[in-house]
């Protein structure tokens, strides 16, 4: 998938899970918000992709990171019948157990180091969604502090500092979120890596190929997207209100 339909997606599943992890309008829009920029996070195991490419040296540094990473993972977990390539994109990030443990590597910094922690995370969220969504996030996400401003009695970072453990939740949601589209693609994605399936333990998980589309193809761009759009207004309307 392309970046913003990630960015798209990553939104809706942080406004489904809304009234479960948020107690206000604004949580809910913050936590919504920091979801759809996580779901940009697996592609940083890719050199030109958007969260690669967010803060210039630093998260491209990052991104030689990862992928030097999935690229020894793979050379030391690839089954009998894995591809014979680099293991670099598509791979480490790109699984269940990568998206658990950003949630829980999010949520244990949160209640480690409190409110710094918890703010950075957040805007980092909110800078990736809006690399990917465009200028409009920049406001709602600015009308959703100003909100929380108010609510917590002009406490705004105590108030943050609050919702750690459903800031994990977000940013692991949206790193699954990310593989689950991602699988939805020709080349499949190996989501549930270690288990192996069929003598891979990379195995692509993919739908019957009808159901697949390409990347950036005319699918993608002219039907998921615009599906998801009206998903995300329709989700909208179900948020928490305080």
């Amino acid at each position: 998938m392309m970046g913003r339909t990630h960015a798209l997606t990553g939104l809706c599943a942080g406004l489904a899970l809304a009234p479960l992890t948020a107690t206000t309008t604004a949580q809910a829009v913050v936590l919504a918000l920091v979801t759809a920029g996580f779901a940009l996070v697996p592609d940083l195991d890719h050199p030109g992709a958007r969260a690669s490419r967010l803060l210039g040296p630093v998260t491209g540094l990052l991104s030689q990171a990862l992928r030097a990473g999935s690229r020894w993972l793979y050379a030391r977990t690839r089954g009998p019948r894995d591809e014979r390539h680099r293991g670099e994109h598509r791979h480490a990030t790109h699984t269940l157990v990568f998206a658990v443990l950003v949630g829980i590597g999010v949520g244990a910094g949160s209640a480690a180091w409190g409110t710094p922690f918890v703010v950075g995370t957040v805007l980092l969220g909110i800078a990736l969604a809006g690399d990917a969504l465009g200028d409009w996030v920049l406001p709602l996400a600015g009308i959703a502090g100003i909100a929380l401003w108010g609510t917590s009695g002009g406490d705004l970072p105590g108030d943050l500092a609050g919702i750690g453990w459903p800031l994990g939740i977000a940013a692991g949601t949206g790193c699954l979120v990310h593989c689950l589209g991602d699988a939805l693609t020709l080349s499949g994605c190996p989501v549930l890596w270690p288990i192996p399936i069929a003598g891979e333990t990379w195995y692509e998980i993919r739908p019957p190929r009808p159901l697949r589309f390409r990347t950036g193809g005319p699918v993608e761009q002219r039907l998921v997207f615009p599906a998801f759009v009206v998903l995300a207004v329709l989700l909208s309307l179900g948020v928490p209100v305080a």
